[in-house]
């Protein structure tokens, strides 16, 4: 399971977008369908909505490219957990699926944070 640092801008960058724009590939788009049930819309309803809780940038295992993680509901309240990466000023998502005990604590516990 990947782990993940906290870094302050994520939070700042995740409040004060309006607009986010997605960079899908094909590969990703359908791998989460298919391993987790979570499709391409469900997974950008957890950026729209702006009440996703950062998890940081991704520090093990090493990856070559910066890879970020949010928590955060879908419209219908299903809570994800979204690895992505940032592209050209575009969301490239890269996987989603359930939120787990440990993020859905860690979610709760943002919530009474921003609260």
């Amino acid at each position: 399971m990947a782990k993940f640092k906290f870094v302050e801008w994520l939070i700042l960058w995740l409040q004060e977008t309006s607009g986010f724009q997605f960079d899908w590939d094909d590969g990703n788009r359908t791998k989460s369908v298919m391993k987790h049930a979570v499709t391409p819309v469900e997974t950008e309803e957890v950026f729209m909505l702006g009440q996703a809780a950062p998890l940081g940038i991704q520090v093990s295992p090493g990856v070559p490219e910066e890879r970020l993680g949010i928590v955060g509901p879908t419209y219908i309240g299903r809570l994800l957990h979204v690895v992505f990466t940032l592209r050209e000023g575009k969301i490239r998502p890269i996987s989603a699926r359930p939120a787990d005990r440990k993020e859905r604590e860690l979610y709760e516990a943002f919530l009474r944070e921003v609260s």
